[in-house]
């Protein structure tokens, strides 16, 4: 097992990375002394691994829900089934709530932990890829609304991430191809030498190779932390883990959530980012074709879908959370491994790097 830690303050919490911690009471057995637990997760996580979680807990949940699962379903409806079980339960502030499942379950869990009862404590069990290398470490949670991807939510970070690798053994192919696209990401923008790693480990990964996906799980979850430390609340540097995000969200929007992979659309997104990156004269053309013969090696789309405009990524990405008085910013790369938050370029450039990266 290998931890680590998220330094922020008196708010710091441990991610703890290995197989089997579903088994392992002591890890949060601190924690969840002398309080009423409420797991939520979803009708494909609940059979698979609800019965463990009461392992790592040392005893039965006090309560339970049981979401549907899918992008689709992370809305503001679903809080409120996650908030009458609470109420029905008596849940107090002392009370705290287990996110078990993927980014979904993961969001949404840590978006009601932040309202309920104006705050109380949560613990991420991520046990797809893509939450363990991301949504899980941070403290983003929110939901997603019919005009904008997590438009609602707020920071609230949580006590502790349990990463239990042996999760990842009944991951459908699809979902981890969209976590991979998440570990990629790192390696643009933040660790040149991490994304040769993964040039030159791709066929291991897709395998899931146990050591290779705890390192690329460590070493994404290491840069995660950096930032999040540096930059809690994403005023400054901690955008730049959107890298292809703004792109990507309008995929998801126009698509409609969960029929496009969070990760799927992330992975058109950034070879959008890159290659306005190397229009610009800040990049050599290898590494846009080094990204996208990367992201293909690890079974992702690299173009957006066909059908979709120009006029429909301008529509959602004019109310992203990065723009300042109507300007789009976008998380762009000045170098392999070095990332930036820019509205410094040409929005004609910008018009064609997005036509010529949709599917015909």
């Amino acid at each position: 097992m290998m931890k680590l830690t998220v330094k922020l303050g008196s708010r710091s919490y441990p991610i703890y990375i290995g197989a089997g911690l579903l088994g392992d009471a002591s890890l949060l057995a601190a924690i969840v002394a002398g309080k009423k637990v409420c797991v939520v997760t979803n009708e494909t996580i609940a059979p698979l691994y609800l019965d463990k979680v009461s392992v790592l807990l040392g005893r039965d949940a006090d309560c339970v829900v049981i979401l549907p699962d899918g992008e689709q379903h992370k809305h503001l409806r679903s809080l409120e089934v996650i908030f009458d079980k609470l109420l029905e339960a008596k849940l107090n502030r002392s009370s705290l709530l287990l996110a078990l499942g993927g980014g979904v379950i993961g969001d949404m869990t840590g978006f009601a932990a932040a309202c309920y009862q104006r705050g109380i404590d949560f613990i991420q069990v991520p046990t797809t890829l893509l939450a363990q290398v991301d949504s899980s470490v941070g403290g983003k949670t929110g939901v997603n609304h019919p005009l904008g991807k997590n438009m609602i939510g707020a920071f609230h970070q949580p006590r502790a991430v349990i990463i239990d690798t042996d999760t990842l053994k009944t991951l459908p192919g699809r979902e981890l191809a969209a976590g991979l696209a998440e570990v990629i990401k790192y390696g643009l923008i933040a660790d040149k030498a991490f994304f040769s790693w993964l040039e030159q480990n791709i066929a291991a990964l897709n395998q899931c190779d146990a050591l290779s996906l705890t390192y690329a799980i460590r070493r994404s979850c290491e840069i995660k932390a950096d930032v999040v430390a540096k930059d809690e609340t994403e005023g400054g540097i901690r955008a730049i883990l959107n890298l292809g995000h703004t792109f990507g969200h309008a995929i998801e929007a126009k698509q409609g959530y969960g029929n496009w992979l969070h990760g799927e659309a992330v992975a058109a997104g950034m070879v959008m980012a890159v290659d306005l990156s190397c229009r610009l004269g800040w990049l050599e053309p290898g590494v846009l074709a080094r990204s996208v013969a990367l992201l293909q090696a690890a079974n992702l789309p690299v173009k957006a879908p066909k059908g979709m405009a120009v006029e429909d990524f301008l529509e959602a990405m004019s109310v992203d959370k990065k723009n300042v008085e109507g300007k789009i910013r976008l998380v762009l790369l000045k170098a392999l491994g070095e990332a930036c938050v820019t509205d410094a370029f040409d929005q004609q450039l910008m018009r064609s790097v997005i036509r010529d990266n949709i599917a015909v």
